[in-house]
């Protein structure tokens, strides 16, 4: 009893200490600056909403959610794209070299993001994709993709081969036995997939700031740039910032189920 007792104590301190930031950063976005570098206080003596107006009317600041919101879509649709063919083959056949080119996948996961920047920006530059939602997402690609193969091909593993075998005596062929019979099984790993895949497409910011500069330039650059004439806007970076945790939150919120089975049965 007393142990339950200690553990229920360590939990709640925990869980106070993981939202202490989250509270903070939202206490912050509906202060004003003075107040804000005035003094502590625990909640808005003068509450308002001109931080978040500030976002949802000036270009810079929206536009910047959007551009994050379209290349990490564009990035989780073609890293789904070319990992699920890709687990396939690696869970149903043997090949030579196979290993190693699995080994070759997950050794390009491991690199830092930074390993790859200079030529990336160069590709980029040459080729006329510089400063577009394309060139971040086929950057992120790199790191998502080798990751996405390594979850679902344990997942399609986890799936008999009897499945295969049986669709095609029923006369199925590839393509609607695969979207049809065997990516319905694996749901969860598809979720827990897209679920890996847009967290560190949207909280990555050395490429996605350095890939671009006006036009798709993402919030996470902008956040880093709202120094002015008259120093810190610091209640519009909070309000910007509790935005930027909201698609997260959501995204957490409609694969759950996925992402707690995947936990579960997967190779996560």
């Amino acid at each position: 009893m007393r142990q339950t007792g200690y553990k229920n104590i360590g939990i709640t301190i925990y869980i106070l200490l993981l939202l202490t930031p989250v509270y903070w950063l939202l206490n912050m976005s509906f202060k004003t600056n003075r107040e804000i570098l005035g003094g502590l206080t625990l909640w808005p003596q003068n509450f308002t909403f001109d931080n978040y107006a500030v976002i949802f009317t000036d270009p810079s600041w929206y536009n910047g959610y959007l551009n994050s919101m379209a290349y990490v879509s564009i990035n989780v649709v073609i890293t789904l794209l070319v990992a699920l063919p890709a687990a396939y083959a690696f869970s149903r056949y043997k090949f030579l070299g196979d290993k190693h080119l699995f080994f070759w996948l997950l050794s390009n996961r491991m690199a830092p993001p930074a390993v790859f920047l200079l030529p990336f920006f160069q590709l980029y530059s040459s080729i006329g994709l510089f400063d577009t939602h394309i060139a971040v997402a086929l950057a992120h690609c790199l790191f998502n993709v080798p990751l996405a193969v390594w979850i679902l091909e344990g997942f399609m593993k986890g799936v008999p081969r009897e499945y295969d075998e049986m669709a095609y005596i029923d006369g199925y062929s590839f393509p609607k036995f695969f979207i049809k019979v065997f990516l319905p099984m694996i749901r969860s790993g598809i979720g827990v997939t897209a679920f890996f895949a847009f967290m560190f497409s949207w909280v990555e910011l050395l490429l996605a700031r350095t890939l671009t500069s006006v036009d798709a330039q993402p919030i996470g650059a902008i956040m880093t740039r709202t120094i002015g004439a008259s120093g810190i806007d610091w209640g519009v970076l909070a309000a910007a910032g509790v935005l930027t945790i909201i698609p997260g939150l959501l995204v957490i919120w409609f694969v759950r189920n996925h992402v707690a089975k995947g936990f579960a049965l997967g190779r996560v």
